[in-house]
């Protein structure tokens, strides 16, 4: 095993925690809170080493959107990295900045080493605390010295730089420009403190033994130091894979076997989508296949798939009455999911701000409590978390694909400056959001354009709740399951090119038909580089998706080896199909069809790139020389290569027979408005 100071100090405060994270390998879902001593400290070190922009620019993306707190430890953030940057650059030394110690058995990150001119180092950690004894007896400096020393440096000195923090709040008195006055004044009365520490190899002999104890480890006992924040209600990491009993106690959930998944194209992602009313995404999210929608608000009628209604119910038999609450009905349906056979590949909670409202008023209901206040102080917002956590835990434990539909919710957020900026977040409160965001691939905010146009958000924007693990390459998409699909792809088919490519020919991006509507497809013809077979037809890599019917296409990425000895020199490389590549340096877009030579490849440095960047290219030029928009209009025409989608599926009425034939997944028939 590979040990770390962290690690080892871990082990050492509570062995339980220890093993949750290292053994078990548990699913810790990220606290978004703008104070988060693992999201302060880091920006705070990229600030010293990169920059102020740099780290405030990352420290704003850990969110899925900005709020009024993360400006004010933003501020705090850029008023104590300035004065540490000024600290050093008074020692006129050369520094090194996150010095990595990467060894079979031990891995660390030092802060800064500090090269003096006689040829030694002083080693200098970091530390964003206002409680400097906590950290004099530190194994942790130590441990760096003997390590570097194994490297070749010839270390001289260890210290710590303790950075103050500023801890005050808005009183209920002032407003924001006063808070934020007074916080100025706070920073400005805070400076960074360096504190010499000697070096003692007791220290290293305590930390190897520390190492063995871990090796040697048959229980792991709770909070054998009495100091494991982890152990702490208000500090407890949220583990997806656990969930907690009424006394508050751990129960872990069934572990998936310890085996590595090949690596697939995703194509049911879990989602957490939200939006204005009436901008469809129910409707979107009905294009999944095999979908079981979970709904609340009885909005049902512009959707096919099988639907469920949670609602409280009032059943009398004579003169009993009895009632069952809407949560107790969607727990109910989470055991079906648990316990029945099915065919169901995917769940859609639609209102998931309803079931949270549902849940809260479950736990009322269930301790006779008017408001969370009822049950003592932040124990019954608690529980009520704990209630709603557990089930969407329960849910996602499955296997299923998770979809969750919210509406949105508008706010305004002051920046430094003064400057107003108009937020939009789905409308749950912060913590569930955060939890949220924790259990899904993907949160995406569907909006309608001032032309009328529906469309997704896919890239992630400082003042749109949002994020999450696809690199997209296009900021927006259609509000369209086809469309939405294909960008998808793209995104993971160009992340792994991204980490596979790098010596040898990067695949060709993947080439997306422009979708028209009453334009009729060109004949097919070799003039544009569409493939063609001997009798003319075109050559499909894939078969197309289907209108609202697209299929679980999980497709095996393969790793591509690269061999040691090139193949025939004498063998040009040529576009297997058209595909375009953006010059690195100039952004220039070129186009290389079917056949033609790919050789510049090895001669300059060019990106993949896509279609509708090309054609996008070819618009401005052409705007440059002032063409008619009609010869635009007939150009982006020939690039249709896909029949319309709405008379493909009129041609294939079998599939709409086969979902009949299976009764749980029976689509139901749209109501006309």
């Amino acid at each position: 095993m590979q040990y770390s100071y962290s690690r080892v100090s871990l082990f050492n405060d509570c062995p339980y925690h220890f093993k949750l994270r290292y053994i078990d390998k548990l699913h810790e879902i990220k606290q978004l809170d703008a104070n988060n001593a693992l999201l302060i400290g880091s920006a705070l070190h990229e600030g010293i080493e990169k920059g102020i922009p740099t780290m405030l620019e990352n420290y704003y993306n850990q969110f899925p959107v900005i709020n009024n707190a993360q400006v004010h430890e933003a501020i705090k953030l850029e008023a104590m990295a300035k004065k540490v940057i000024d600290f050093l650059e008074v020692q006129n030394e050369k520094f090194t900045h996150e010095y990595v110690i990467d060894t079979p058995e031990f891995k660390g990150i030092v802060d800064l080493i500090i090269h003096n001119e006689d040829g030694t180092v002083n080693v200098l950690d970091f530390k964003y605390t206002n409680y400097q004894e906590n950290y004099m007896g530190s194994e942790q400096l130590h441990i760096y010295k003997y390590f570097l020393e194994q490297q070749g440096f010839k270390v001289s000195g260890l210290g710590y730089l303790f950075i103050p923090k500023v801890g005050i709040r808005q009183k209920n008195s002032e407003d924001l420009h006063q808070f934020r006055k007074r916080l100025d004044d706070e920073l400005s009365n805070k400076e960074p403190q360096f504190v010499q520490v000697k070096y003692n190899s007791l220290k290293l002999a305590t930390f190897f033994h520390n190492c063995l104890k871990i090796e040697n480890a048959i229980e792991y006992p709770k909070n054998t130091s009495g100091n494991c924040f982890g152990c702490k209600p208000k500090f407890k990491p949220d583990y997806l894979e656990m969930i907690t009993g009424e006394k508050g106690e751990d129960v872990k959930m069934a572990l998936p076997a310890n085996k590595r998944r090949e690596k697939k194209i995703d194509t049911r992602p879990d989602i957490w989508i939200y939006g204005d009313s009436y901008t469809g995404k129910s409707t979107f999210v009905d294009g999944f296949d095999d979908l079981l929608f979970i709904n609340t608000d009885g909005n049902t009628d512009n959707t096919t798939s099988p639907v469920i209604q949670i609602k409280d119910t009032v059943k009398k038999n004579g003169r009993i009455e009895s009632k069952t609450l809407a949560w107790q009905t969607f727990l109910d349906r989470i055991n079906d999911l648990e316990t029945e056979d099915n065919d169901f590949k995917a769940v859609a909670l639609d209102l998931y701000e309803d079931l949270r409202e549902h849940c809260r008023n479950y736990v009322f209901d269930k301790f006779g409590w008017e408001h969370e206040s009822d049950g003592g102080y932040g124990k019954g917002w608690d529980m009520t978390k704990r209630e709603f956590n557990n089930a969407i835990k329960r849910l996602k434990a499955l296997g299923y694909q998770v979809i969750y539909i919210s509406k949105e919710v508008k706010d305004e957020v002051t920046l430094k400056g003064g400057m107003t900026r108009t937020t939009f977040r789905p409308n749950l409160d912060e913590k569930s959001s955060n939890f949220t965001t924790g259990t899904v691939d993907l949160t995406m905010r569907a909006f309608i354009t001032s032309e009328g146009e529906r469309k997704l958000q896919l890239s992630k924007e400082r003042n749109v709740f949002g994020g999450g693990r696809f690199n997209f390459l296009e900021k927006t998409c259609a509000l369209d399951m086809d469309d939405f699909l294909e960008v998808l792809v793209d995104a993971q088919e160009a992340s792994h090119a991204k980490q596979t490519t790098k010596d040898r020919v990067a695949k060709p991006a993947r080439k997306r038909a422009t979708k028209k509507k009453d334009v009729e497809p060109e004949p097919d013809t070799n003039e544009d580089g569409v493939e063609v077979d001997n009798n003319g037809e075109e050559l499909a890599e894939k078969p197309k998706r289907k209108k609202r019917t697209p299929k679980k296409v999980e497709k095996l990425v393969e790793e591509e080896e690269v061999d040691d000895v090139e193949e025939d020199d004498e063998e040009e490389e040529v576009a297997t199909k058209t595909c375009y590549w953006e010059h690195e340096a100039t952004g220039e877009i070129i186009k290389v069809k079917k056949g033609e030579s790919l050789a510049f490849l090895a001669t300059d440095t060019f990106d993949p790139s896509t279609k509708a960047a090309f054609d996008a290219q070819e618009t401005e030029e052409e705007e440059v020389v002032e063409k008619p928009k009609k010869k635009r209009k007939k150009r982006a025409a020939k690039v249709v290569e896909e029949p319309d989608e709405e008379e493909e599926e009129d041609d294939e009425p079998e599939e709409v027979e086969e979902v009949e034939e299976a009764p749980k997944r029976k689509r139901r028939t749209r109501k006309e408005a």
